[in-house]
């Protein structure tokens, strides 16, 4: 569906073309009407589907109709609440880029950095505010910000907000804000917690979900190389050898492994960044701009710190450690193929992950192709699974011997006992 059917205005429309969009995704094409009719929304979406414009492009339109109206009103209006600063300044970026030729005003505010030119902005005036809870929070209580206006709420990404330990603060912030007002939720899961949070803050929500969070976009390819632990590093150098992976995401599963395999890679001559909870927001900042500009091929990062990373014409992405949770990996490739784009997803799999493999191919109900050549190849996974069941067996056939050797040994006691009783009753009835 074209963006011109769902009737965005003209002004919207010229800044949504300058961005090379013509076609509305599915996520979009549901969830825009719904708001636009001034509904409460609850969105499902898997990264990659094109939610941050679903939302945006609405809310830039209705606000644009109220500004005809409400001259001269310097008070908040909008508020997006996102759990990472990554996500804060990808969705403030997004509503500049769409709201180019409105006259709407945005800016984002988060944690790590000074807030004085964060101050400044906010003291300018600006009709949509995007934040992180803890930064929001401390600000309100200087009284920097007044919530008592705000006619639109987004919590996106709302199940890594409660993963990251944000509900106190979420709930904090919304008995803040005027109960007469128009609230869109989006998630990627459906656990319990958002299940509740839905009924309490939205008002007769409409659904919308598409792409489930075990599905993979089919744009993507998907390999596995199965490598010994500490041949990993030397297999992610031997693949950035070539030159056609233009741009290359790798996840870590901790801050520290992050570190060391940026560190490996700058020595092999590849120029690498790690982006992570314990970096500074200014060198996360570098490190994503670095990135963005192809000042550098390769970003390492952990899941939290990549939320948000949002990166047009990433070609590869690569499962150093596989993750503990099968959604992830779908979260984690989902930033490479996007709008209809091919993409590379690789991983890493090592003897110890090959459970975690197992999850994720059911999960998302497909066998990942295995490539068996290349210099660091450890057993195939089919033989490292049946050595493993071998090694059971034979642990289990141990077990059983020793079983029996132990009721023999108990059979022979007993024998012994019985025998040496009997000659005792004989001896006395002698």
């Amino acid at each position: 569906m074209f963006f011109e059917e769902l009737k965005i205005i003209e002004p919207i429309l010229k800044a949504i073309k300058n961005e090379g969009y013509i076609s509305a995704t599915p996520i979009q094409e549901q969830a825009i009407p719904v708001i636009l009719e001034g509904k409460d929304l609850e969105g499902f979406a898997q990264t990659g589907t094109g939610k941050t414009a679903a939302f945006a492009i609405p809310m830039l339109q209705l606000l644009y109709k109220k500004k005809e109206t409400e001259k001269n009103n310097l008070n908040i209006k909008a508020l997006v609440l996102a759990p990472t600063r990554e996500l804060a300044i990808q969705i403030e970026e997004s509503f500049s880029a769409y709201g180019k030729y409105t006259g709407i005003k945005n800016t984002a505010i988060f944690g790590g950095v000074s807030q004085k030119a964060q101050v400044e902005r906010l003291k300018a005036g600006i009709d949509i505010l995007v934040a992180t809870p803890g930064r929001l929070l401390d600000l309100v209580q200087q009284k920097y910000i007044n919530l008592q206006h705000i006619e639109f709420l987004v919590l996106d990404e709302a199940d890594r907000m409660l993963d990251m330990g944000l509900g106190y603060d979420v709930k904090r912030i919304i008995a803040k804000l005027p109960k007469n007002r128009q609230t869109m939720l989006f998630s990627a899961t459906m656990p319990k917690e958002i299940s509740k949070l839905i009924e309490s803050i939205l008002l007769n929500p409409i659904k919308v979900e598409v792409t489930p969070v075990s599905t993979t976009i089919d744009t993507i390819r998907q390999s596995v190389y199965l490598v010994e632990k500490r041949n990993k590093r030397h297999l992610l150098t031997h693949l950035l050898k070539d030159k056609s992976i233009e741009s290359v995401l790798v996840f870590s599963r901790t801050k520290h492994n992050a570190n060391k395999i940026t560190s490996d890679l700058i020595k092999s001559g590849i120029q690498a960044q790690a982006i992570h909870g314990n970096k500074s927001q200014n060198s996360r900042q570098l490190a994503l701009s670095n990135f963005k500009e192809k000042k550098i091929r390769v970003l390492v990062a952990t899941d939290i710190a990549a939320r948000g990373i949002d990166v047009e014409k990433l070609s590869h992405v690569i499962n150093f450690d596989l993750p503990e949770v099968p959604e992830t990996y779908v979260h984690r490739i989902g930033r490479t193929g996007r709008a209809g784009a091919e993409g590379m997803a690789i991983s890493f799999c090592d003897d110890e992950e090959r459970d975690l493999l197992k999850h994720i191919e059911k999960t998302i109900s497909k066998s990942i192709t295995v490539i068996k050549e290349h210099p660091y190849t450890a057993n195939d996974l089919e033989v490292i699974v049946r050595s493993s069941d071998i090694s059971k067996n034979r642990n289990a056939e141990k077990n059983r011997d020793a079983g029996k050797n132990r009721n023999v040994r108990k059979n022979d006691t007993n024998r012994k006992d019985s025998k040496s009783n009997y000659f005792r009753k004989s001896k006395k009835k002698a």
